[in-house]
């Protein structure tokens, strides 16, 4: 948190009326500033906490770590968020909730107090697909005035030192099945002499490239099926003959993609399975029942079964292909049947060998620590 050196003083009137009204303290987290914020700071009562390491999230998580009481109330001290309307934070929170989240978009925007870009563009769809991502039933995921139990803080381990911090205390809550509730905030303009930090692309990019590593069923399984199957049904389609679609031959050429479609889609499969295992076994991901169950039944002995009969399906073919081609004395062949042996018996090979060598590593990551 930052104070600006201009203060709105209906809002700091707020905001000494809710910490007298609650008996809590202040705390100002000093990422460094130049602007005399420190000072301003300890005159009005506050504790300032010295945090080195720079950034937004870097700031928050070390003002966090020193406060003393059971909730914690986090926003930005540029005069954008009321203090004084925290009261219904504090309530959820002694209802049993665990993280309650600012909700600009039911609250108000005042005029000037976001940009349309921000507000039309990159907040709704970073919002929407947090939502689908992790089903957080979160409507403002970048809400700076937010309230939390401290001990809920210290299960999230949060570790984003920039601004995705606020999208990874809405995911990683989500996650780890906590109690997440919001309410309605009216966002006012800041009150800086100074253009803010936040860069809109740059920043906007950290949130959805943080929210895709914590998500391996979006960046890498249902992009893994969709080409596995498509690759799959194309190569069933095309190894008995050509295909005509809309006037359109598709023959070896396009067998030959669908070959590539299938061992790129497996591959994200894998990816998928093995990202789920060690975002668990580190705690980001809670356990997925239906993993578990699933590994009760596929052990390694299994994924070197299969991977050993994709394997030797494979070489079979090369063999059936060799065999063809003996049969015209190792002369010239036509590409528009011996392709039709020789792609899928590389394919079913290649996908056998990754098989049987993910399963040793699936198991790998499942050791015990």
């Amino acid at each position: 948190m930052k104070l600006a050196p201009r203060h709105d003083q209906r809002r700091d009137a707020g905001a000494r009326a809710a910490v007298e009204v609650l008996s809590a303290e202040v705390i100002v987290a000093d990422n460094g500033s130049t602007d005399g914020s420190p000072v301003i700071a300890r005159e009005l009562g506050a504790r300032v906490v010295e945090v080195a390491r720079k950034g937004y999230g870097a700031a928050l998580i070390g003002g966090i770590g020193a406060a003393n009481g059971e909730f914690v109330v986090m926003g930005d001290a540029d005069d954008s968020y009321d203090f004084g309307e925290i009261g219904p934070f504090i309530d959820h929170l002694r209802a049993g909730d665990d993280l309650v989240v600012g909700n600009r978009f039911a609250g108000g925007i005042e005029p000037g107090a976001m940009p349309w870009l921000h507000r039309w563009l990159g907040n709704p769809v970073l919002s929407r697909i947090t939502r689908t991502f992790f089903h957080a039933r979160v409507g403002d995921t970048h809400c700076g005035l937010r309230a939390f139990r401290k001990d809920a803080f210290e299960r999230m381990h949060l570790r984003a030192t920039g601004m995705e911090f606020a999208s990874e205390m809405v995911v990683k809550a989500s996650l780890k099945g906590m109690h997440i509730s919001e309410v309605p905030v009216v966002l006012h303009p800041d009150g800086r002499s100074r253009r803010p930090h936040l860069r809109t692309w740059r920043d906007g990019w950290r949130h959805l490239r943080f929210m895709l590593l914590f998500s391996p069923r979006w960046l890498f399984l249902y992009p893994g099926l969709v080409l596995l199957v498509v690759g799959a049904v194309l190569s069933a389609l095309l190894v008995v003959g050509p295909l005509h679609i809309f006037g359109v031959r598709l023959d070896i050429h396009t067998l030959l993609v669908a070959g590539f479609l299938c061992l790129l889609g497996y591959q994200l499969v894998l990816f998928a399975v093995f990202t789920k295992i060690f975002a668990i076994r580190e705690g980001f991901h809670p356990p997925h029942p239906m993993l578990l169950r699933l590994f009760d039944y596929i052990t390694l002995e299994v994924g070197l079964g299969v991977g050993a009969v994709m394997a030797l399906a494979g070489v079979i073919g090369m063999i059936a292909a060799v065999i063809s081609w003996q049969g015209v004395g190792f002369g010239n062949l036509d590409p528009s049947l011996t392709m039709r042996e020789v792609i899928p018996a590389v394919v079913l090979m290649a996908l056998g060998t990754q098989t049987v060598f993910a399963s040793f590593f699936i198991s790998i990551l499942s050791i015990e620590r």
